[in-house]
């Protein structure tokens, strides 16, 4: 919506007016990037105690899982019972508003995003809304819910794949680059890329879902992607940078800064909330969409390899998950106290800020990792 008043700002003034100049700003995609970080954090936080309030008259809290079901975990976490949840309606309300006004409505790539993160958005609002209709930790069951992504998943990887062509001498979102390589090591995927995606897109939004079970621990990691990922895409979006630092050139993938940063803005301004200790949880409606969103933006760019490494965190709860069930039913023994990791270390004594602080410092490292790779070609 901004952008069209750069491109008709002859309707408001002459070429030598001073509005006509101003409007010359809504050109530049750092401006604009800047513009969707602060518009997303301050509707956060006009929005978010409003909406705490409405949360808790419409009795929507968290529900957590009975001393019966995992006794320790209740020991320390059962005071949490009845905290706002939900909250993800203020972080996938900003991202869109904030985009919608500051992205270019032409693009396409910006549309595949706000898809993906909407259509996983609402998958989330559905869970949390069975979860506290049905007063458990059940919701959605597991196939319901794989289909679900499945479906928004391979839409958007079909877009992805097909949908956005670059123009002649631009990079394929259909090729598969890897960092330390100046080249796509396959320059067309063809058909597998859909799958490729939408894998991607479905193993995202788990990872961030399962992350999110501490006040504030997926908002600040998802807050260091975004950040690392506005990087990636404003270097892929720039015919000289790119260039520079031989990594692919994909012009739609311009206004991936401005996603990524609204991202930011909303991550930070909910992380006001949801701060230990929390007075808002944003429950699957905002892990989902998170998840799904952080993985559009790493396809949108073409780093979709690297986002193993900059969603370090994530990858390192899903892993845990993965290894406690495998080793439990293959050898009936747990790897892990309990699983996802951040509850490993809980239980092993370290207070939850504790956690939350340390694995917010290894997802920045891990990002600012992801950030050294553009050099190392």
């Amino acid at each position: 919506m901004i952008y069209w008043l750069y491109e008709h700002r002859d309707l408001f003034s002459s070429s030598e007016g001073l509005l006509y100049k101003v409007l010359n700003i809504f050109k530049y995609h750092t401006f604009r990037s800047g513009g969707a970080a602060l518009t997303a954090f301050f509707l956060s936080l006009m929005f978010g105690d409003r909406l705490i309030r409405r949360l808790i008259s419409m009795k929507i809290g968290q529900p957590v899982r009975s001393a019966e079901e995992v006794h320790k975990l209740y020991e320390l976490h059962g005071k949490k019972a009845g905290t706002p949840t939900m909250g993800g309606i203020l972080i996938l309300g900003t991202i869109v508003v904030s985009t919608l006004i500051w992205a270019k409505w032409e693009n396409l790539l910006v549309w595949t995003v706000l898809f993906t993160t909407i259509g996983l958005g609402l998958l989330g609002f559905w869970d949390d809304y069975l979860k506290i209709s049905k007063k458990n930790s059940k919701g959605v069951s597991a196939r319901v819910k794989l289909l679900w992504q499945t479906s928004v998943a391979v839409i958007a990887a079909s877009l992805f794949a097909y949908g956005i062509g670059p123009v002649e001498g631009e990079a394929s979102l259909r090729a598969l680059y890897i960092p330390f390589f100046k080249s796509a090591v396959i320059p067309d995927m063809g058909l597998l890329a859909i799958p490729f995606f939408t894998l991607i897109i479905v193993g995202a939004s788990n990872a961030v879902n399962l992350t999110d079970g501490l006040d504030g621990l997926a908002t600040g990691c998802s807050l260091t992607t975004a950040l690392a990922y506005a990087g990636f895409g404003y270097i892929c979006g720039n015919v000289r940078y790119s260039g520079y630092l031989d990594v692919p050139y994909f012009s739609a993938a311009a206004e991936i800064p401005i996603i990524a940063m609204a991202l930011a803005g909303a991550c930070l301004g909910f992380l006001w909330f949801n701060a230990h200790p929390a007075r808002m949880f944003m429950g699957d409606t905002g892990s989902l969409a998170l998840g799904g969103c952080i993985a559009a933006l790493a396809i949108g760019c073409k780093q979709e390899v690297v986002l193993v490494l900059v969603g370090g965190v994530f990858v390192m709860e899903a892993l845990s998950v993965m290894i406690q069930v495998v080793s439990f039913k293959t050898r009936g023994k747990r790897v892990f106290r309990m699983s996802p990791i951040h509850h490993h270390f809980e239980l092993g004594g370290w207070h939850e800020n504790q956690v939350i602080v340390r694995f917010w410092i290894l997802s920045l490292t891990f990002a600012l990792m992801a950030l050294a790779t553009l050099k190392i070609r």
